[in-house]
């Protein structure tokens, strides 16, 4: 008997989208691959700018036409290509399977309806139901997500509430009709630590209870230690290094997710010491550099890191990383202080 492929939930393939702008092409977002399963958290993590979002806006159809192209990839969800349906054949798709937590949960509600009826209408919408009974279900959407007195909380505007209780709001209404996969982009943005603590349990306790897949974009790894079950750290429109949570956080084998978790506060250090930062920018991808992106700020780059694109190379069960220290023929380097050596093994597909 042949080995069973598993088919995952959500698959892409290859994905390269690009803005045209008066001074020529942005490349956002080029070649990037990842899958989801049912029920599990997958964290894509990097700095502002490097496609996070585009990645996810691409996939639910929300990047805005002529504008962004979708040059080339597949988006597989349940092995069906959604990459290319229309806008009306997506609409069927949104909320129903796939459903967003946006960034800014005060330019995500309507600041003209009432809350309730916000998620009354977007589940009347999707869901062949009742005026009334949509509004019970968006009090009882209200309830799930941890606020007090629904009801009165049904009747009030955005503008009157405070940011947690504003995101609670959002959470509620991309659940309202049980989604098969939720992407949070940046779902604690703005919030303090003590609210950022409450949405993450509230999210880590919605997905057992609903048992919804979701997609986190963050560039917070104190998020991402506290959601995830793997991750994909995103720079300059790729994906250069993943694998699962233990492993990004005690194998990393990438230059860059090396920088991202020394940059992180840690209680151990001095209480004087300086943070970690990592030196430059991300280069401009109007004309992405040849080679490897990461180059000009990365402290171990060699000669062929400026010519040739690493390939993947495979770290483990599950764990890979697009960086030239992995080849054979590197000499090893010394990641920073806390950070475990590199783990070399063979190249993807020999490469």
């Amino acid at each position: 008997m042949g080995n069973i492929v598993r088919e995952h939930l959500l698959e892409v393939r290859d994905l390269r989208v690009s803005f045209d702008t008066h001074a020529g092409e942005i490349q956002a977002v080029r070649g990037v691959s990842f899958h989801l399963d049912e029920k599990e958290t997958l964290a894509i993590v990097g700095e502002s700018g490097c496609g996070k979002s585009v990645t996810v806006q691409t996939i639910m159809k929300l990047i805005s036409v002529p504008y962004a192209r979708l040059k080339s990839g597949v988006i597989l969800y349940r092995g069906k290509d959604v990459g290319h349906l229309s806008d009306k054949e997506m609409e069927s798709y949104r909320g129903r399977e796939f459903s967003m937590i946006f960034q800014d949960s005060m330019s995500g509600l309507n600041p003209t309806m009432r809350v309730g009826t916000q998620i009354r209408e977007s589940v009347m919408q999707r869901r062949d139901i009742s005026r009334e009974g949509a509004g019970k279900r968006a009090m009882e959407m209200l309830a799930q997500v941890g606020l007090p007195n629904p009801e009165r909380i049904y009747r009030r505007y955005a503008h009157t509430m405070s940011g947690g209780q504003r995101q609670r709001v959002m959470i509620a209404m991309a659940l309202s009709c049980n989604p098969k996969i939720l992407f949070a982009d940046e779902p604690t943005t703005a919030l303090d630590v003590t609210l950022q603590a409450q949405i993450l349990d509230l999210l880590n306790e919605l997905k057992g209870r609903f048992g919804v897949a979701t997609v986190l974009i963050t560039h917070d790894l104190g998020v991402v230690a506290k959601m995830a079950d793997r991750i994909a750290v995103m720079y300059a429109g790729k994906v250069v290094e993943y694998g699962d949570a233990e492993q990004i956080f005690y194998r990393p084998s990438h230059p860059y997710t090396w920088g991202l978790l020394s940059a992180m506060p840690n209680l151990k250090q001095p209480r004087k010491s300086e943070l970690y930062t990592i030196v430059g920018m991300p280069p401009d991808l109007f004309a992405p550099p040849p080679g490897c992106a990461f180059t000009a700020r990365c402290s171990y780059a060699m000669e062929v890191c400026r010519k040739e694109e690493p390939p993947e190379f495979f770290c483990g069960e599950g764990h890979a990383s697009a960086c030239w220290l992995l080849d054979e023929r590197a000499e090893e380097a010394l990641p920073p202080p806390g950070i475990p050596r590199l783990v070399r093994e063979e190249s993807v597909n020999g490469r």
